[in-house]
């Protein structure tokens, strides 16, 4: 079933989503070469319970963490290592989910560490660039597949990156994950019409290589889960945000910069108006 959000929740709803932007923007000056993937786990958790938030993620299916925390080809559901070090040069990917006085937020960022080859860092910008192709294509009488669509041609064909089918994106609140699923692929016109209300999250992973996950297991006898890497071993990254339909266009709920949504949002449309050539 999909609920549509009134105002006054969207609002409760931006409200936890600038709690876990706060978090990202904290990251961009902890991450950095010799810190363990732990660090990052304590940091955004003391961050988030602070503010008086939740980390939703903490409990769900038996996961034991706040945060997922992946490393180069590590796609996601990592988890947050004492013993995994960052490097100069790593990929990383921080992915929370929060809650604040019952509203539910999403959001997964990218981080180079140090200095990054020009092969990750146009990984990453082609990424980021998908994640605001999907939000523009985020209004009302839209499709679910034209969100989808855009983000798979442009990362897919222009590119030749290889867009993770596996694992998509979803409705959100009132708990973390809800109807629909958002995939960042698919085909224009096709899928449920997007309603005013709708609040939901997008999140391309893309990878450098097969778009082809493998599962790996947590190597702690501590603590069992499976967490995903590319199955070519090529290095991936993730962008989420959470947004809201509204009659005045999509809503970015977990925005950490508006001058910078808008620069990508702008590039995004002149995208999708050159019909998605580069």
């Amino acid at each position: 079933m999909i609920t549509l959000k009134s105002a006054r929740e969207i609002e409760g709803m931006r409200r936890s989503g600038q709690l876990l932007a706060g978090v990202h923007l904290g990251l961009r000056d902890l991450i950095k070469p010799g810190i363990s993937a732990y660090e990052i786990e304590a940091f955004a958790d003391h961050y988030i319970t602070s503010h008086g938030g939740t980390p939703s993620e903490k409990g769900f299916e038996g996961y034991k963490y706040a945060t997922c925390v992946d490393v180069n080809d590590e796609v996601a559901h990592g988890t947050p290592r004492k013993d995994l070090y960052l490097k100069e040069g790593d990929l990383v990917k921080v992915d929370m989910t929060i809650n604040l006085d019952g509203y539910e937020s999403d959001s997964c960022w990218s981080y180079g560490v140090g200095q990054i080859s020009e092969a990750t860092q146009k990984l990453m910008t082609v990424t980021k660039q998908a994640l605001y192709l999907g939000i523009a294509q985020s209004v009302i009488g839209n499709r679910l597949g034209d969100i989808g669509y855009p983000i798979q041609q442009y990362t897919e064909v222009v590119h030749g990156y290889g867009d993770v089918r596996d694992l998509i994106g979803h409705g959100i609140q009132p708990t973390m994950h809800e109807d629909p699923d958002v995939p960042a692929y698919g085909v224009a016109g096709k899928g449920i019409r997007l309603k005013k209300g709708m609040t939901l999250t997008i999140e391309p992973m893309i990878n450098e290589g097969t778009y082809e996950l493998m599962p790996k297991e947590v190597t702690d006898p501590d603590d069992s889960w499976v967490y995903y890497v590319t199955a070519d071993g090529r290095w991936s990254s993730q962008y989420e945000h959470t947004i809201a339909i509204t009659e005045n266009g999509p809503q970015i709920l977990t925005s950490q910069d508006p001058e910078e949504d808008a620069h990508y949002l702008q590039l995004a449309r002149e995208i999708l108006a050159r019909g998605i050539k580069d």
